[in-house]
C-alpha cells in the first residue's frame, strides 16, 4: 500500500522546488524514492503555453521531467480552493476542452 494514495499518476500538480527555487505544473507521471516524474511546465509559464494550445501551436505538449526528490520541498495537488479555480479548470474555461485532452492520461 502506498503511503501516498491522493497522489497515484495521472494527478495534476505543483511542485514546489528548492536548489534554486522553482515551480512547475503538470500531471505526476511517477513517483518514488528516487524522484518525481512530470509532464508539465513551469508555473510562471503556465499562460504562455495556454496561448500556444489556443493558437493550436505544433507541438504544444508540455515536457517530461525528472526532479531529484532532494528538490522537491512540497507538492499540491491542483484543486480548486474556495471560490479560486484549479490552473486545470482554467485550461478547460478558456480552451473549451479537457487539460486530458493535450496531457493524456
Amino acid at each position: 500500500m502506498s503511503l501516498l494514495p491522493f497522489l497515484q499518476p495521472p494527478k495534476l500538480v505543483v511542485l514546489y522546488l528548492q536548489n534554486p527555487r522553482e515551480r512547475y505544473w503538470g500531471a505526476l507521471r511517477g513517483l518514488d524514492g528516487t524522484g518525481i516524474v512530470l509532464m508539465g511546465t513551469e508555473l510562471s509559464g503556465f499562460e504562455d503555453w495556454m496561448r500556444q494550445v489556443a493558437a493550436d501551436t505544433a507541438d504544444c505538449l508540455p515536457s517530461q521531467q525528472f526532479f531529484p526528490l532532494h528538490r522537491v520541498e512540497k507538492i499540491l495537488v491542483d484543486a480548486h480552493s474556495g471560490g479560486a479555480p484549479s490552473l486545470a479548470q482554467q485550461f478547460e474555461r478558456r480552451m473549451g476542452r479537457s487539460i486530458w485532452s493535450i496531457l493524456g492520461e
